[in-house]
């Protein structure tokens, strides 16, 4: 077996260096952006998952910014690829003013086997249809008239079954499978407790595989993560055809008007339907996109908190002001969202200093030029949200903690980027801050908490997350 799989090795290398010899003699321009390509097929992956794994992601562009004269931007070869990482307010600026245009959406190997066809994976008009369609069920009109209330319920009962009478915790192992339930009551009006449990750990496994080269050998975290896609695919494909069948029959019941049900009911301007298996691959990346992120930025800003004392305590004062205007027991709403300013600020900036995701990929749709280089055809583009938010020339005083950046006008354009921009920003924006801040207001007028392990280490995995995964002591307010 062993033998097998370094021949498979050796193969796969061998076929690599001839791909790169060859490509390597197509380029003839004589202004690429400066910088260096690596090893054949690897490039410099390896240093950037490096950096990724040390928390620092922000390195890999700015040592070689420096070692090339602060450019606008540099050449690399990242995952099996060719590609230019735009830096700064200006190359977010010109990749989200040319979405369609100049570039297109392009996820790395990894992520577009594990998702299938999707609207991360889709362009041009289907891209926009389904961003369209989804955003009936995501953006703020089903935010204020659906969600909101189910989402204060969710959490208060989260609170209380594994919050309640317990003295320490790890915050991110304790949130993260309560927003995956969250997520499954709210895309697929799903509260089957023991297939939730499955499907989340399913997730776990999923997420490690995302980023990273695309080797399926058994061992592999890619190869577990494909395993680990399909199982939960058979299971959302099985729920698909209970509804399906159940709205065929009329016997939905008025809680199924769901994501779920309009991605069923849904279809474009040519009368064409989703398929099961393209509804399980759009079901997969909101229950993604719809947990793993807010985690992660709920347990940074717990970190954050616990950090700044007098951040916290501002944080208090709101909302228990707004806790103070409603009657005992009453359900938080759209207007109580609205009046949580100064946390909001907070969540700000705690994206600012640790943005879950580090950024993205777009694909360049024809040769182009930007400040002064040549991009090419088929070239793959990334941008780097954290070095955007840790440049002083953005934000002075970067790696101070400070809300009050956010207020006012805020930030200049393009230099706070944690949900992207232009046509491709992230479609769950509005239902993350809506579940971040409903948890924040349950916990903070609950509970206050120490860390236990103070300057965790948080390493990028594929999302920003304290390798300890956040422990703490909780100390209860007095009633």
């Amino acid at each position: 077996m062993v033998v097998l799989l370094l021949l498979v090795l050796f193969l796969f290398i061998i076929v690599s260096v001839f791909v790169y010899i060859n490509h390597t003699k197509s380029i003839t321009v004589n202004n690429l952006p400066p910088g260096s390509f690596g090893w054949p097929f690897i490039g410099e992956t390896l240093a950037y998952l490096r950096s990724r794994k040390n928390g620092t992601p922000e390195n890999f562009e700015r040592e070689r910014t420096a070692k090339y004269g602060s450019p606008p931007v540099i050449k690399t070869s990242l995952l099996g690829h060719r590609t230019a990482i735009f830096c700064g307010p200006e190359g977010n600026k010109f990749l989200f003013g040319n979405e369609n245009k100049l570039v297109a959406s392009w996820w790395p190997d990894t992520i577009r086997k594990l998702f299938g066809k999707c609207l991360n994976t889709s362009r041009g008009d289907e891209a926009k249809w389904l961003r369209k369609t989804m955003l009936t069920y995501l953006g703020p009109d089903a935010l204020s008239n659906r969600y909101t209330a189910t989402m204060d319920i969710v959490t208060r009962r989260h609170i209380q079954n594994q919050w309640q009478g317990r003295r320490e915790l790890k915050v991110f192992n304790t949130v993260r499978p309560y927003l995956f339930e969250l997520a499954c009551i709210l895309f697929l009006s799903l509260d089957d407790l023991q297939q939730i449990t499955e499907l989340g750990s399913l997730f776990n496994v999923f997420l490690k595989g995302l980023i990273g080269l695309p080797i399926s050998i058994p061992g592999t975290r890619f190869y577990r993560a494909k395993k680990a896609a399909v199982a939960i695919k058979k299971q959302l494909i099985m729920i698909i055809k209970q509804r399906r069948l159940a709205l065929k029959q009329d016997v939905a019941s008025s809680s199924d008007e769901d994501l779920l049900s309009h991605l069923l009911v849904s279809s474009d301007e040519n009368g064409r339907f989703l398929s099961e298996m393209e509804i399980a691959n759009n079901i997969l990346l909101v229950l993604f996109a719809g947990h793993d992120t807010s985690a992660v930025t709920i347990t940074l800003i717990m970190k954050n908190l616990a950090e700044h004392p007098q951040v916290y305590e501002f944080v208090l004062k709101e909302q228990l002001g707004i806790l103070g205007a409603k009657a005992p027991g009453e359900l938080l709403n759209w207007e109580d969202i609205q009046k949580m300013r100064y946390t909001w600020n907070v969540v700000c900036e705690v994206m600012r200093i640790n943005p879950p995701v580090v950024g993205a990929f777009r694909e360049a749709l024809v040769d182009f030029e930007f400040a002064g280089y040549t991009i090419l055809k088929g070239w793959k583009i990334t941008w780097n949200a954290v070095v955007t938010h840790k440049d002083e020339a953005n934000f002075p005083n970067a790696t101070k903690f400070d809300p009050s950046r956010f207020e006012g006008a805020g930030p200049t354009p393009f230099t706070f980027v944690p949900f992207g921009g232009g046509p491709r920003m992230c479609l769950g924006k509005e239902l993350a801050r809506v579940q971040i801040l409903v948890f924040i207001h349950n916990i903070v007028t609950t509970f206050k908490w120490d860390l236990l392990i103070p300057d965790e280490k948080i390493e990028y995995d594929p999302l920003a997350t304290p390798v300890k995964g956040l422990p703490i002591r909780l100390h209860p307010h007095q009633v």
